[in-house]
């Protein structure tokens, strides 16, 4: 038998590498990054929610991510009028705390949330308690079990919404998303959306209000980046309750989907 040198034994090794060996190799490697120590940045917005904000906080405090997941509040006040600024300072001081002197947009909020993200992943929250906390850990274990780079929370199997206006306007803008972008994603305006922080970090962000939305999508899909999606737990409030989007988003973020379509 011909002799082999180490050089010619590995380029054969590597040559008769068997598809369970590549499936084994690929299963520990996910393994190892499921048991590694990450990190969750959730970034919560907030606006004039005196009545919610320590309630969704304790929600949000209360989810199990389990030994081997570490979080980081990033609360944003943007410029509140009503008591949620001194309930924040009050009470949840050992978090995040960033304040805006006066009201400039969700969008904004967030912005100034991700220049102070620490972690691997990030994830936005409302305040308003509309979804359930828990389902976060349902996105990540999708984020860590698929190493995808972008997952949504999708309301899509989910009846319940704040009239007919608001139901028909978001499944319109997925529509217009899928579309214009070519995707099939079943839920564009979704709150929860979360993110390989790099990802988020890496995509310039002009919005200020409710455009947030529409803009990273448009610029996540315009990267070529697939966007995961799992269904999730939806709680919706109504105007009278404090809902505060509106007609003007809704025409906000159509053109915001069809700018972002030809502009970079």
């Amino acid at each position: 038998m011909e002799n082999l040198d180490k050089d010619n034994l590995l380029e054969l090794k590597t040559k008769e590498l068997v598809p369970s060996d590549q499936f084994a190799t690929s299963f520990m490697n996910k393994l190892d990054v499921m048991t590694q120590t990450i990190k969750l940045s959730i970034i919560i917005p907030c606006y004039n929610e005196e009545q919610n904000i320590d309630a969704i906080l304790e929600k949000v405090n209360a989810v199990d991510f389990g030994n081997t997941v570490e979080t980081e509040f990033i609360i944003v006040d943007d410029g509140s009028s009503d008591r949620t600024r001194h309930l924040l300072e009050t009470n949840h001081s050992h978090h995040k705390l960033l304040f805006h002197g006066r009201n400039q947009g969700k969008g904004m909020a967030i912005r100034t949330g991700i220049k102070h993200v620490t972690g691997d992943y990030v994830v936005i929250q409302d305040a308003d308690m509309e979804y359930n906390p828990q389902n976060i850990k349902s996105i990540l274990d999708v984020m860590i079990e698929n190493d995808a780079e972008v997952v949504y929370g999708s309301r899509t199997h989910n009846r319940k919404h704040c009239g007919a206006s608001f139901y028909w306007g978001g499944q319109f803008l997925t529509w217009l998303t899928n579309f214009l972008y070519g995707s099939s994603i079943t839920d564009e305006p979704t709150c929860y959306k979360m993110f390989k922080t790099n990802i988020l970090i890496d995509t310039p962000l002009t919005c200020k209000r409710f455009e947030f939305c529409p803009e990273i999508t448009a610029k996540v899909l315009k990267k070529g980046i697939h966007i995961f999606e799992i269904p999730i737990e939806y709680f919706p409030r109504s105007k009278s309750e404090g809902k505060k989007i509106n007609w003007v988003d809704g025409v906000e973020a159509i053109w915001t989907l069809l700018k972002f379509r030809v502009i970079s």
